[in-house]
């Protein structure tokens, strides 16, 4: 598995930057508000911009990567970054920061809709060992983005941003140096496919109950910084204590779940986990030790859910992956683009508030889970269902569509 192309491991490494985008500005949101003088409402919309726009151009990736050929869409997404982050760091309102993440959202959505299937086609060896080395850049992306945001962040928020585009741009030489051209697809695809999708009853209802779940997400990610009032690097290790764990469950602990429970019954067991913890952090919002050890355990039911209901959501419908993958992101990204600023009102308010409502909007998503109980429950009867191994297709091309 370790013997790759300089294609490969180009765009691994790309991959992995490109996931540091998640949870980089963490750290940074106190320190950015203190010194623009903002509200938390008003820095979450640097999550805000970055998801809304990330979840509408997701409609739209497979229309241009079929037309335009995996290289130059994943040359384009890199750009797109490179410049939303150098261009976010060197800005001196909050508004401004918010714009160019919206632009770093969108060459997200062309970089990693487009990156499993270069890494793919052009691995050595077998199709799983290419997914297990996809997911482990996921796995060290997801982790390291805060951390890397809080050392850099010690010196200055801007400096996370900047730090960002020196990767990208060292990904983008890489990439256009070793990846070889690619025509576009033969049949180019829709853009109206991944809303015609929606129209299966188990698809809107899982995008739904992902839309819901975020909402409890993001309060944790975008909110938590303010009462926990620390460091950028204490913050960083924090979510780095997260984002480790939501990895490792993911890729170890969610298939055995799967098989000795079900799929049902593991994403509604993960979701429940995660609304007690955040019912636990809004009765607990003064108390550090309690937000802390509820962020870093809140990665272990994060992890699993976000496996279980990825993978379901790839096999609940008859349409393609990438199109049930493309509806399901435009839908449950609404939350991700909602809550964090829902959260920052809240918070101004009361400290306790955004923990309450997050977790009542996870127990909501479960009652609506239930709803499709009869289709999900008849994806554990078909042969070979959850008994894949880790490295998985369905698995990773799930993840693909951002549940980092």
């Amino acid at each position: 598995m370790w013997r790759q192309p300089k294609t490969v491991w180009s765009v691994a490494f790309a991959c992995v930057i490109s996931f540091m985008g998640i949870g980089l500005v963490d750290p940074i949101l106190k320190p950015i508000a203190d010194e623009l003088g903002a509200g938390p409402s008003q820095v979450s919309l640097l999550f805000t911009s970055y998801m809304a726009v990330m979840g509408i151009a997701m409609l739209g990736t497979g229309w241009v990567s079929s037309r335009v050929g995996a290289k130059r869409t994943l040359l384009l997404g890199l750009a797109l970054i490179i410049i939303g982050a150098a261009c976010a760091g060197s800005q001196d309102t909050v508004g401004g920061i918010v714009a160019f993440r919206a632009l770093w959202g969108l060459g997200n959505a062309l970089f990693i809709a487009t990156a499993l299937a270069t890494i793919v086609n052009a691995a050595a060896g077998s199709v799983g060992q290419a997914i297990i080395l996809y997911e482990a850049a996921l796995g060290v992306g997801i982790a390291t983005g805060p951390l890397l945001g809080g050392w850099l962040g010690g010196i200055s928020w801007r400096w996370p941003f900047y730090g960002v585009a020196v990767l990208m741009a060292i990904a983008f030489i890489a990439t256009a140096t070793t990846l070889p051209a690619t025509p576009p697809a033969a049949r180019p695809t829709s853009i109206m496919a991944p809303l015609r999708a929606l129209r299966h009853r188990g698809l809107l209802t899982v995008g739904i109950t992902a839309l819901l779940y975020n909402f409890g997400f993001f309060t944790l990610l975008a909110f938590t910084p303010f009462p926990l009032d620390l460091g950028a690097q204490q913050i960083g290790l924090i979510f780095f204590g997260w984002g480790l764990l939501l990895a490792t469950t993911s890729v170890f602990v969610a298939p055995a779940i799967q098989r000795r429970f079900g799929t049902l019954p593991g994403i509604v067991g993960a979701l429940l986990g995660f609304a007690a913890i955040l019912a636990a952090m809004a009765i607990g919002t003064e108390n550090k030790t309690v937000l802390i050890l509820g962020v870093i355990l809140a990665g272990a039911f994060l992890g699993v859910n976000n496996t279980l209901i990825t993978e379901t959501v790839m096999k609940i419908s008859p349409v393609e992956r990438g199109v049930a993958s493309a509806a399901y992101s435009f839908v449950r990204f609404s939350g991700g683009a909602i809550a964090p600023w829902l959260a920052g009102r809240l918070g101004e308010k009361s400290i306790h508030l955004p923990f309450w409502v997050g977790a009542g909007a996870v127990v909501l998503g479960v009652l609506v889970l239930l709803t499709a109980r009869d289709l999900i429950g008849a994806l554990d009867a078909q042969p070979g269902h959850g008994a894949e191994p880790v490295g998985s297709r369905i698995e990773a091309e799930a993840v693909t569509v951002g549940d980092a």
